[in-house]
């Protein structure tokens, strides 16, 4: 492994990196620095063939001698590109003591983004809304699709080999390398939702090597897969339903006025697009599944809540352009039709990461989650399978993950009271997994840190990241 430990980076501009048109456009700063990052595919095989990890650097502001080191930042996902991450981040942190003090690094995992081999499942035209029968986690796949879908993501990605390398116990491995290269001691990151999980393994594999880690928006490393997500949508349904309260409140609510119905009436609403989808504006099939795709996504930021009821209401009037829009930016869509791998990627890396079932146990999930979230039904008889069956590897990752770590320094985990895409719940569970410090937010957000435009947080995250000094026990932000 010296070989990788010891490379020397060269850093340059930034263009050549872009891979969506939002890249393009933030990437042509030529105060960004980026690079690539040679680490082996398969790190029992170190001899064999690599991977590139390209990274984004954004130099620290102040004096040159009152830097203390690189700040490693990963946005969540899977699949989030984390060079693009890094200019919001500078952006956001212009006047903070954070980037006088660390370099910001944004980095796309292997298999993301601008890192080569990246993985690709599915052709722009095949993520097209309708283009293939691909629902929530295989509902309608049948055995041939999923055997189909293995082998057009192997031959689209470059290779068997290339799926069997991306679960998050390689990325941690990518991550120490990086470290290393960046002529840091000790690893200082600060990671969002699914980085919680990247950090928390991270955290396990190498201890010693850990400065500083704040994990937001954190996944809980105790639970498996079926119940984890029981208890995610299950939390979902609740931020439908305080939702549906706010909208109630207007006499003009496409929900209607009282808040008990509310799930009824969405139901009615989204239901028969199953059968009968909207052609939008540009010609495309708006069904249910583009409109819960939207709803989820803009559940998870209530600022935007006000555009969600106005999406709602032109769905009542027979329109799908705005939740269309909701459901191409969580789908990582371009104004032009291109995607980016966000897709591809999270498909592959959760097949090394999740739990598999057979399809009685998917079928199972699927109707436990219709339970629990039912604002979501289809109204349909429900099958499933897997998506990851015919993968021929089995998920590395495991649960419980990240227990008994011993010599691990104080972290700092991050959890709002109200997120519906990582529940409180795991933020408790994983502070006491890591024997970690917790910062409470109450509020409706999913990640708060340095962008919610928190006073209260953010100065506590400095703090810690720049002194690590811990906010005392009990501490609470509200947003």
């Amino acid at each position: 492994m010296e070989r990788f430990y010891t490379q020397e980076l060269t850093f340059g501009p930034c263009a050549d990196y872009a891979t969506t048109d939002a890249d393009a456009a933030v990437f042509a700063n030529d105060t960004f620095e980026c690079a690539r990052l040679e680490v082996p595919l398969d790190y029992q095989n170190p001899d064999g063939r690599t991977a590139q990890i390209a990274l984004l650097r954004v130099p620290a502001r102040g004096n040159p001698g009152s830097r203390i080191g690189s700040l490693l930042l990963n946005p969540g996902g899977p699949g989030f590109a984390g060079m693009l991450h890094a200019t919001t981040m500078a952006e956001n942190l212009a006047d903070s003591p954070v980037t006088e003090r660390f370099d910001l690094i944004g980095f796309d995992p292997r298999g993301v983004g601008a890192s080569t081999p990246a993985l690709e499942c599915w052709t722009d035209a095949e993520s097209e809304p309708g283009a293939t029968n691909f629902r929530l986690w295989g509902e309608n796949y049948t055995e041939e699709d999923t055997r189909q879908l293995y082998e057009q993501c192997a031959e689209r990605s470059g290779g068997a080999d290339v799926l069997a390398h991306v679960g998050t116990r390689d990325a941690v491995r990518d991550v120490d390398v990086l470290r290393a290269v960046l002529d840091d001691e000790k690893l200082t990151f600060v990671g969002y939702s699914y980085g919680t999980r990247l950090g928390a393994i991270y955290a396990e594999t190498f201890p010693q090597n850990v400065r500083a880690l704040v994990l937001d928006g954190p996944a809980d490393p105790t639970t498996g897969t079926a119940a984890r997500r029981l208890v995610q949508f299950e939390s979902f349904q609740e931020s439908f339903e305080n939702f549906a309260a706010l909208c109630t409140q207007s006499p003009d609510c496409p929900l209607g006025t009282v808040p008990a119905q509310a799930t009824a009436v969405f139901q009615q609403l989204v239901q028969p697009l199953f059968d009968k989808p909207i052609v939008t504006a540009d010609g495309r099939k708006f069904s249910d599944l583009e409109a819960l795709t939207g709803v989820l996504f803009a559940l998870n930021i209530e600022q935007i809540w006000p555009v969600l009821i106005q999406g709602i209401a032109d769905l009542k009037a027979g329109k799908g352009e705005t939740l269309m829009l909701m459901r191409d930016a969580s789908a990582g869509r371009s104004p032009d039709g291109s995607y980016s791998n966000l897709g591809d990627a999270l498909t592959a890396i959760d097949c090394l990461d999740e739990e598999r079932h057979t399809p009685e146990q998917e079928t199972e999930m699927m109707r436990g989650i219709y339970e629990v979230a039912p604002f979501m039904d289809t109204g349909r008889p429900v099958t499933a399978r897997n998506l990851c069956e015919h993968w021929p590897v089995q998920p590395t990752l495991g649960f419980p993950y990240a227990q008994n770590i011993e010599g691990l320094p104080q972290t700092l985990v991050v959890a709002a009271t109200r997120d519906s895409a990582t529940p409180y719940s795991g933020g408790i569970s994983l502070a006491e997994t890591l024997g970690a410090s917790l910062l409470t937010v109450e509020g409706k957000q999913h990640g708060v840190v340095f962008v919610a435009g928190n006073a209260c947080i953010d100065d506590i995250i400095a703090n810690y990241l720049i002194n690590l000094n811990l906010p005392d026990e009990g501490t609470t932000c509200t947003l």
